[in-house]
């Protein structure tokens, strides 16, 4: 297991900015939201609507009028009017649980194309950013964006926030009911206390909610680094086991949860917490409010107190459907900031800058005409050439050869720690370079120049005479074959795996690549052949299977350039032995950079540069080093070991 360095993100303010940026993932949707808006005011409509109908219903059927009416409506008799009242209140309910169901139904469709966007925004991003980024983040903790941090936001989208606006509408609706029917009653006490319990409500919201946002954002930071934890450690097991680290690594697995399980607790407390008081608090006004109206009802009588109490039995109800909406409001603010803590993990990388790429010389194929000119092909004929625009609008053609040259060359991967220092060489076209030295020498930094993983602050490194940084990153990388020390396959065939390195590769290019990597003999006494599928990172092959289809990979793309990183270093000697044979063949004409452990590999190069602490100290052939008795000798004849 590779230990990284991982950087903490500066924390994200849960400010007004983020909150709403939420809501950009819903612009596309305006038409969906209006009709969403429009099943809320339905809902209102039947619900509050025929709550406030219990006024009149009740002050009809108890007054001394026996011909009682309703707006324009007069009826024969108090049996008539209750069933016309009972199916207005069934008609108005029925459309409050219709605009209910289509507004859901909405709004899942809603939840459900914001986050695949989200996702799509979110992964790729990612493909732009920079190799430091992931040096410096755990892969599990990047997972948990796309799982627990969207998860939250998806329950945001879905659920709360149609919710959200139906409840804050409803408690309006409410209160301006509340309100009309104190008027007609003139009973100012009880739209008194109904304030008192807004007051009340708020206060408890913002006391709450402030105490546990922040242990939210807390919460979903502590589950990335247990994922990204879990994800390690599945990773290492064999090495886990194989020096018996298991009651380690649990105690570890086990200290990590405890961190999470204090801020979880901490925040669904003060989460909890807030529904039951806001419970306690609606059943307190609750009597007060009913006794309230009962003592403004002593003193009347006839049609004034059948009045008083429809309005009283209505307000009444109304006060639960207050208090039920401002319970759920208290209880969404919860889940706002939980998706607010999502949110600002998954801008916090949307908001990281993407690599930077100014160069404006292309890669392309090319022909020569009968005087030898360059002309740009449309298809690949064996010939690379750059394509170099210039400022007055003229274009030129410059044959792709392979020539590298590094000039005065300075790095460091962190400020004030310095890795290459003044380092100078060149590879001529078709020339083999070869990279010795102990670990931490800088070999593998070399190479990461090349491909411009990373750029170089001091000195220049030229390809065919082209500074790299005026050359398109895609095109560079494109011109480069690598095969790493750590081979990464891809879930699928290893056809697939192989014209990765090509993905408009025929399948008899893929086996001819395969056959100059020396991998076609393993690979059609697999059980499928080609076909065979891999998973879990070709778990199904032997590590030195799994380099040979790296190798045939790199083979499939033709590149110019080869960069081999310890390309052999898990394959046996024999199979090495029969690989060289093949990359020989391979290397043919090409410029190849190579960095070995294994001496006997590199003995045929033209030129080996042997470095220590970022400098190069001896370069020459095998034959001119080892006459030179230097470290290069002491290192082949086992005077010293690499480390």
């Amino acid at each position: 297991m590779k230990n990284k360095k991982v950087v903490q993100r500066p924390p994200m303010k849960l400010s007004k900015g983020l909150f709403f940026r939420l809501f950009t993932y819903l612009k596309p949707y305006k038409g969906r939201l209006v009709v969403s808006f429009f099943m809320i005011l339905l809902f209102l409509f039947g619900n509050v609507g025929g709550t406030v109908m219990l006024t009149p219903l009740i002050a009809g059927l108890g007054g001394t009028d026996p011909t009682p009416s309703f707006l324009w409506m007069t009826f024969d008799s108090k049996l008539q009017f209750l069933g016309a009242m009972v199916g207005i209140l069934i008609g108005m309910y029925v459309i409050a649980i219709l605009g209910n169901y289509v507004l859901n139904l909405m709004f899942i469709h809603i939840s459900a194309d914001s986050l695949y966007r989200m996702r799509v925004d979110l992964f790729n991003h990612m493909q732009k950013l920079p190799i430091s980024f992931f040096d410096t983040h755990t892969h599990g903790d990047l997972m948990s964006h796309f799982t627990n941090d969207i998860d939250v936001m998806s329950e945001f989208y879905s659920r709360v926030l149609p919710n959200l606006v139906q409840c804050v509408l409803q408690v309006i609706a409410v209160v301006a009911s509340m309100i009309t029917i104190s008027a007609q009653i003139n009973s100012w006490y009880m739209l008194a206390l109904v304030a008192l319990m807004v007051v009340g409500m708020f206060v408890v919201t913002k006391t709450f909610g402030s105490l546990s946002k922040k242990n939210f954002v807390a919460q979903q930071k502590a589950i990335g680094k247990l994922t990204g934890h879990v994800e390690e450690m599945i990773a290492g097991q064999k090495v886990i086991k194989v020096f018996n680290h298991e009651q380690a690594v649990m105690d570890e697995d086990s200290q990590i949860n405890d961190e999470l399980r204090v801020v979880a607790t901490k925040a669904n407390s003060y989460a909890n917490m807030m529904m039951p008081t806001m419970g306690n608090m609606t059943h307190v006004f609750y009597i007060a409010m009913a006794v309230v109206g009962t003592i403004t009802a002593i003193g009347l009588t006839g049609d004034a107190l059948s009045a008083h109490l429809g309005a009283l039995a209505t307000f009444l109800i109304l006060l639960r459907q207050f208090s039920n909406p401002v319970t759920q409001i208290a209880q969404h603010v919860n889940y706002v900031f939980l998706a607010t803590a999502g949110a600002e993990r998954v801008f916090a990388v949307l908001d990281t800058p993407q690599e930077v790429d100014n160069g404006y010389v292309t890669l392309v194929y090319a022909t020569k005409d009968e005087e030898g000119n360059l002309q740009e092909s449309p298809t690949h004929t064996g010939i690379w050439a750059w394509k170099h625009p210039h400022g007055d609008g003229t274009i030129t053609y410059h044959e792709v050869k392979g020539d590298v040259r590094f000039e005065d060359v300075t790095f460091g991967y962190e400020e004030g720690k310095t890795v290459l220092h003044d380092v100078s060489l060149f590879a001529k076209p078709g020339q083999k370079i070869a990279f010795v030295g102990s670990t931490g020498a800088g070999k593998t930094t070399i190479t990461n120049l090349i491909n411009r993983f990373y750029d170089v602050p001091d000195g220049k490194i030229r390809y065919d005479g082209i500074n790299i940084n005026k050359i398109k990153k895609a095109d560079l990388r494109r011109s480069l074959g690598m095969v790493l020390q750590d081979t990464h396959l891809f879930t699928g065939t290893v056809m697939d795996n192989i014209r990765y390195g090509k993905l408009d590769a025929t399948d008899e290019e893929c086996i001819a690549a395969a056959k100059t990597a020396n991998a076609h003999f393993f690979i059609t006494h697999l059980p499928q052949g080609y076909d065979t599928m891999l998973t879990s990172d070709g778990a199904n092959l032997s590590q030195g299977q799994r380099q040979l289809i790296a190798i045939a990979r790199a083979a499939v793309a033709d590149p110019p350039v080869l960069i081999l990183d310890e390309a052999t270093s898990s394959i046996d000697t024999r199979t090495e032995w029969l690989i060289q044979k093949g990359m020989d063949a391979l290397m043919e004409g090409r410029t190849v950079f190579v960095i070995a452990h294994r001496l006997s590999t590199v003995r045929n190069s033209n030129a080996i540069m042997v470095l220590e602490k970022g400098q190069i100290i001896e370069r020459g052939s095998h034959d001119e080093l080892i006459a030179q008795k230097g470290k290069y000798y002491q290192l082949y004849t086992g005077m010293f070991e690499l480390s």
